[in-house]
């Protein structure tokens, strides 16, 4: 039995050019626009991107017909990231394994706000990168629970809330928001 591939696998790769140069472009549009939302938010200038992927404005439209389809394409990778991840950390220990994952998803909720803001929970791409964070981060927490390192009163969905609450508020530096998670995650982790 193979296993399938995640929605969200899917949809990255339907979408990046095959040609390498095609491809290396793609790739530099969509490293730029992490960074510009994630410094400005939905409001980031596409001339920015395309400037800071050392590119035209023309070859961001060619890849990126509309703005939507940078966001789209930009959260999409993400949350690829994200399943990429779990597959890596699935060989650590169920705690460790567990609390790698959480903290890259944290970088990952910087991008997603400046993406809500500008896409609307209606989008496809949406529910295809939710069922795939779920099928690719769940086990992990599964996993942690079923060897008595986790809390079991608590599922998958309320462990991600928890930590896009954290994410959400406003810090002094990233030192103050790792501690306040890591505080949070000390009452999800059992005394085992």
């Amino acid at each position: 039995m193979t296993a399938q591939p995640f929605p969200v696998t899917e949809i990255v790769a339907a979408r990046r050019p095959h040609r390498k140069d095609a491809a290396r472009n793609y790739d530099a549009l969509l490293a730029a626009a992490r960074e510009a939302f994630a410094e400005k938010g939905a409001e980031a200038s596409l001339e920015d991107i395309a400037r800071r992927a050392g590119v035209g404005i023309g070859t961001l439209y060619r890849n990126f017909p509309t703005r939507r389809d940078l966001f789209e394409s930009v959260y999409a990778g993400e949350v690829n990231d994200l399943v990429e991840i779990a597959g890596e950390v699935a060989a650590l220990e169920p705690w460790p394994a567990l609390t790698t994952w959480l903290e890259r998803f944290t970088g990952y909720m910087v991008t997603k706000r400046a993406v809500r803001e500008a896409l609307d929970d209606q989008s496809e791409i949406f529910d295809a990168c939710r069922d795939s964070m779920y099928a690719a981060g769940g086990p992990l927490l599964e996993r942690a629970q079923r060897a008595g390192v986790a809390r079991t009163d608590m599922d998958f969905g309320d462990l991600l809330r928890m930590v896009a609450g954290i994410t959400a508020t406003t810090f002094v530096d990233d030192a103050q928001r790792d501690r306040v998670l890591a505080i949070a995650l000390d009452g999800v982790r059992t005394g085992r």
